[in-house]
């Protein structure tokens, strides 16, 4: 497929001045760059047109990668009115009057196409009265967001679409945008080639930062090109996408937490820092990465959650940016750190006979005897004194009469983990001794 803005006709010039983003919008969907995923002649939307027949869908992706361009190119291929209402400022009677202008338009033979930016702000009953009007035909539906549709659109609604994918550009992507922008002015970006790939990289995968970018530049005055120092005093880089309480947030823990446990210092620092660099609170991070020491770490090595507790505390006492250090300095000496999830293991396993197995008291045997009664119902006898033993161990069990021995704790040839495995087999070797049969 080609691209977003690569071979794209001029759209026919209005009174007023148009931002270069606007000049460039493709006129055909083989003007689109990138997002072959879903475009491409064996991609989703690519044998939707070849049949003749498109669904209502959603496209999931980052801001400035074209969904807004390929809903309206998608209405013109299949010859639908394309309408264009964004949640954020749109409520129900707005939605009526787009509702009952697409009921006109298909009693006139004309079907909708209904693009509704930023769809996951619609609550529960807006997003259910899109519903009846997908299923008779009023409306195809093509909402756009940015959240993940999984967690923030209703499953009525996610049943009756296809979710797409779209990707946020590549550099490579980026740099024929800024040729495609080159052309419509007429004129090279005054910039070394340095500077050239420093500005790709300030958008940040966004073809319409980058074209408001190129658009400031080419209103520049200068004698040469700027080099990467002069753009860096004139630009401010592109903020990072990233939101506390969305789903960037919890794609980009979960890398930190898996670098961790892959044992990837390098990789685990990259993701540490990104989320700090999007306002991540480290305190959170402190919280996380202890999580991980208990969780991934475990008994491996005991000194590891004491060091993540210490690096939380030093946090506390020298504050931001200099406690910062103390919390990557225990993230990496984690992910160093021999890996054992058997305690974990162990304890899930644990809650789950636990729970299944419901009220079964101890047995008897282990169960102290303040009265009479319960002396003569047995309580205590039996019982041997584990200090009174030879070795300080008595082998007897300790689940209840009904219930079978049980392994939970399975330790690792790891790290600390290595000795109390010695451990457990020494005092299994035991038990089997002292209780034959």
């Amino acid at each position: 497929m080609a691209d977003l803005f690569d071979s794209a006709q001029k759209v026919a010039a209005d009174n007023g001045p148009r931002p270069l983003a606007d000049r460039l919008r493709p006129q055909s969907l083989n003007e689109v760059i990138g997002q072959e995923q879903v475009l491409g002649p064996e991609a989703p939307l690519g044998v939707m047109l070849a049949s003749g027949t498109l669904s209502s869908l959603i496209f999931w992706g980052p801001p400035g990668v074209g969904k807004t361009t390929i809903a309206r190119l998608l209405a013109g291929e299949t010859d639908l009115h394309f309408v264009q209402i964004s949640a954020i400022f749109s409520g129900v009677a707005d939605l009526k009057k787009v509702f009952e202008a697409a009921k006109h338009r298909r009693a006139n033979g004309q079907g909708t196409l209904l693009f509704v930016d930023e769809i996951h702000r619609f609550n529960k009953a807006q997003q259910d009265g899109f519903l009846p009007h997908m299923e008779d035909g009023t409306i195809l539906l093509v909402g756009a967001t940015t959240e993940n549709p999984s967690f923030e659109l209703n499953a009525a609604l996610m049943s009756r679409s296809q979710v797409l994918v779209l990707q946020r550009l590549s550099l490579a992507d980026l740099e024929r945008l800024a040729q495609r922008a080159e052309k419509e002015v007429s004129r090279a970006l005054p910039l070394t080639g340095e500077a050239r790939e420093q500005l790709l990289e300030m958008a940040d995968g966004d073809g319409r930062a980058l074209l408001n970018l190129v658009e400031q530049i080419m209103a520049w005055k200068v004698e040469k090109p700027l080099d990467t120092k002069s753009l860096s005093e004139r630009l401010m880089r592109r903020a990072a996408q990233y939101d506390k309480s969305g789903d960037a947030h919890y794609n980009l823990i979960s890398a930190l937490h898996k670098s961790v446990r892959g044992s990837d210092p390098d990789a685990a620092l990259y993701w540490f820092a990104r989320m700090l660099e999007g306002g991540e609170d480290p305190r959170y991070l402190a919280r996380r990465i202890t999580r991980m020491a208990v969780e991934d770490i475990g008994l491996a090595d005991p000194q590891a959650q004491s060091i993540c507790l210490e690096s939380w505390e030093i946090f506390e006492r020298l504050g931001s940016p200099e406690g910062e250090l103390a919390i990557a300095q225990a993230l990496v000496y984690l992910a160093l750190a021999p890996k054992s999830n058997a305690v974990y293991t162990a304890y899930k396993a644990a809650r789950k006979a636990a729970a299944k197995t419901g009220s079964e008291p101890p047995p008897k045997h282990i169960l102290n005897a303040p009265t009479k009664l319960m002396k003569s119902e047995g309580y205590g006898d039996g019982y041997a004194y584990d200090h009174d033993q030879e070795d300080g161990f008595s082998g007897q069990d300790y689940f209840p009469e009904t219930m079978a021995r049980t392994e939970f704790y399975a330790p690792v040839e790891r790290g600390f983990e290595r000795d109390l495995k010695k451990r457990v087999e020494y005092f299994a070797k035991l038990r089997a001794r002292r209780n034959p049969g």
